[in-house]
């Protein structure tokens, strides 16, 4: 990461507000969250102490490169243990073709997160843009431009989003187990009601939280 943004922050949401999280989970004490924004052709990831990468493929490498992202996303589950994965579900529409590879490599990378016994969420794009910009329709500019504004971050070699969107993938876990990583506005909070979330992070009491 790097520091320095040159987008107009001026027009994205104050993220000013903390979250009064009376639905929402408490996480354990260094609660750790990876995200990941799946692509075969760039995978993002935001890994738990914030650190941000692409995982890289060539498409001659055909479904080869399942087993690349595959490989990596393995080496960092067992390197980092993150209590919880937050992935960007697929969009609501998709070309047939598109989804099938797609729908490939998420079917991959749960197994993955299985094997390793670390529970995940998925959170449409749509919801992840109201998260970061109060509006779902954000383009990549906006959402780097809400990173900077919300902790100062900006992404290097990251064209495509992928790494901005992983980490406020990463963010979003964060947030909604009652452990934010910024204050941001209430009404942007509640968007991630519509993230499909593993049933030990739904409900404050399913680990005991205090109320």
């Amino acid at each position: 990461m790097r520091l320095r943004v040159v987008h107009d922050v001026t027009t994205i949401p104050g993220l000013i507000a903390p979250t009064k999280a009376a639905d929402r989970l408490v996480g354990p004490a260094g609660f750790r969250v990876i995200g990941l924004d799946l692509s075969l052709t760039s995978t993002g990831v935001a890994l738990p102490d914030g650190t941000t990468y692409r995982i890289k493929t060539r498409s001659t490498d055909g479904d080869r490169r399942l087993l690349h992202i595959r490989d990596s996303i393995r080496d960092a589950l067992a390197a980092h243990r993150p209590h919880l994965a937050v992935i960007e579900d697929l969009p609501t529409r998709m070309h047939a073709t598109a989804l099938k590879i797609i729908g490939k490599l998420h079917g991959i990378v749960v197994g993955e997160l299985l094997d390793a016994d670390v529970p995940y969420a998925f959170i449409p794009p749509a919801t992840l843009k109201q998260f970061a910009c109060d509006k779902g329709n954000a383009d990549k500019p906006q959402l780097a431009a809400a990173a900077y504004l919300a902790a100062g971050v900006e992404f290097v070699d990251d064209k495509g989003g992928d790494q901005c969107d992983a980490w406020w993938l990463r963010a979003a876990g964060h947030d909604w187990c009652g452990q934010p990583l910024f204050t941001m506005p209430d009404a942007q909070r509640d968007r991630l009601s519509k993230g499909k979330w593993p049933a030990a992070f739904v409900q404050r009491g399913a680990i005991g939280a205090a109320a």
